[in-house]
């Protein structure tokens, strides 16, 4: 339906004025001001110097009226829109956090909002920014905690990984093969922060007491023969010491 600017209801009219008078919305009652003074007749250059507007904003709110009638010109709501998410999305949401991101191919124990929202964007086809899911989750019952540590189980299949190995060295016999490595040993993993339900504590595998080393080795892979070096800090001194 097509409103004309020419043809305002008296009604309309009416309760125009009485926005101009009373309400306490500027903006609105710049609307109502420049939509009665073209409705009188007024062109549109001069009705955007009397309401102190650009000449385009006053083409804009005629437009809207023409198109929408007094709805086009009625004040946004304030505040935060609506919640526009669907159920599915949401259950989507609850059952990723049921998970962990090593399920999905990441080196990490915990989710965060931003990982969060990639993994939902490339596994599941659902756009949601981490700063509404940051908004999302605590009405869900989730909490940003930090997870309890706890201690770590053996690997049930480090038996047959080291089988593998073996039979791989044996099929190159005479080849000196080392294993070389230097690293900072840090038993208990850093924990941060995680999401999870409200009540309940995340937990990380950890060895136990905190002990830290800076160590750098090298294994012979066919003798066993280990060779390693201790130094006070992880730096190139550590590598000449293990030569």
């Amino acid at each position: 339906m097509r409103y004309s600017i020419k043809a305002i209801p008296r009604p309309t009219q009416r309760r125009w004025k009485r926005i101009v008078q009373h309400s306490n919305d500027r903006n609105y009652v710049r609307r109502a001001m420049a939509l009665r003074h073209l409705a009188q007749g007024r062109s549109v250059s001069e009705t955007a110097r009397m309401v102190c507007a650009a000449r385009s904003t006053v083409q804009r709110w005629r437009a809207l009226y023409e198109q929408h009638g007094e709805a086009g010109i009625q004040p946004e709501r304030r505040g935060r829109q609506p919640w526009t998410l669907t159920r599915q999305a949401i259950a989507t949401v609850v059952e990723l956090l049921e998970r962990v991101p090593e399920d999905y191919g990441y080196l990490r124990s915990r989710w965060s909002s931003e990982l969060l929202a990639q993994v939902l964007r490339q596994q599941y086809a659902v756009k949601m920014h981490a700063s509404t899911l940051r908004r999302l989750l605590p009405r869900l019952g989730f909490v940003h905690r930090r997870a309890r540590p706890i201690l770590v189980r053996k690997d049930p299949h480090k038996n047959n990984k080291l089988r593998a190995i073996r039979y791989a060295l044996r099929k190159q016999p005479g080849v000196e093969t080392f294993y070389l490595d230097e690293a900072d040993i840090d038993f208990n993993p850093r924990i941060g922060a995680t999401w999870t339900r409200r009540g309940q504590q995340a937990t990380v595998h950890t060895p136990g007491q905190n002990q830290k080393h800076y160590l750098a080795g090298a294994l012979h892979a066919h003798t066993g023969k280990l060779v390693w070096v201790a130094h006070e800090r992880k730096n190139s001194l550590l590598f000449v010491k293990l030569l």
